[in-house]
């Protein structure tokens, strides 16, 4: 079902119930965008209340990025949720768990190739970002609007010289990342064991990336929420900005009551 309204038109998500799998995107959802991602850290009340969250939930809340599992400890420390990065290309299915790889990483020499290409390409505007993640290799313009024709060349360029990868776009930004895996394939992996089996799960994200998440929680009779008033979207609830989903989840009449105890 596609929603082409503005975000005020979507009804706002129920408060979450202790049955719910709660699974979160980060950047522009949980927490707004940053010209400079490595820049980004969770304040204390949101731990607060993702950490009370998770205790009610019985542990079943994960963060699902486009971020590598490493870089999401790095924002929320000292706490440690569950974990998709990379679009579900890497997963963490428990806190303190090891890290699993969904997908083969390329050939060192291509992609070191690929991403010294890519530096070069944008070395021009000052302000576009080349974020190399490992597996997949992200080209930002947010701060450089000038740099997105390069980019989207690059990227069209780079898809030639690497099998198996496709393009996933987002707000002001393009990624090359392998095919096959994407965030509602890594909710269904969570979904599948404890402590996220036989819950009923619940989305929020605001990107394009996010789609697939929102696809496979509706088809689970889920709770999929949009933040932000990018439309059209399959999410079947909104919410206008990360500080309303933060608002959201600390109001939750049981989360808010234990964040405050």
């Amino acid at each position: 079902m596609s929603h082409p309204d503005t975000a005020a038109r979507l009804p706002a998500p129920p408060p979450l119930s202790d049955d719910c799998a709660l699974f979160l995107d980060v950047d522009g959802c949980l927490l707004e965008f940053a010209d400079d991602p490595s820049s980004v850290r969770a304040d204390s009340a949101l731990l607060a209340s993702l950490e009370a969250a998770s205790r009610r939930l019985g542990g079943a809340l994960a963060l699902v990025s486009g971020r590598s599992v490493a870089s999401l400890d790095r924002i929320f420390a000292p706490s440690l949720f569950a974990a998709a990065g990379l679009h579900g290309l890497e997963r963490r299915e428990a806190a303190q768990a090891v890290v699993v790889a969904e997908r083969p990483a390329p050939e060192p020499a291509l992609w070191a190739d690929v991403v010294a290409d890519a530096q070069a390409g944008l070395a021009g505007y000052p302000g576009a970002r080349v974020e190399d993640k490992g597996r997949t290799l992200a080209l930002h313009w947010r701060a450089a609007p000038a740099a997105e024709v390069d980019a989207r060349d690059f990227v069209a360029r780079a898809l030639a010289r690497l099998p198996g990868y496709g393009v996933q776009p987002g707000n002001q930004v393009l990624e090359l990342r392998p095919d096959g895996a994407d965030k509602g394939a890594a909710i269904a992996a969570f979904l599948r064991a404890p402590p996220f089996a036989g819950r009923r799960p619940v989305f929020a994200g605001d990107d394009l990336t996010d789609e697939h998440g929102f696809a496979l929680v509706n088809a689970r009779a889920g709770i999929s929420i949009v933040v932000g008033d990018r439309r059209p979207t399959q999410a079947c609830h909104g919410l206008a900005d990360p500080a309303a989903l933060r608002r959201w989840l600390g109001h939750s009449p049981h989360l808010q009551s234990e964040a405050s105890a």
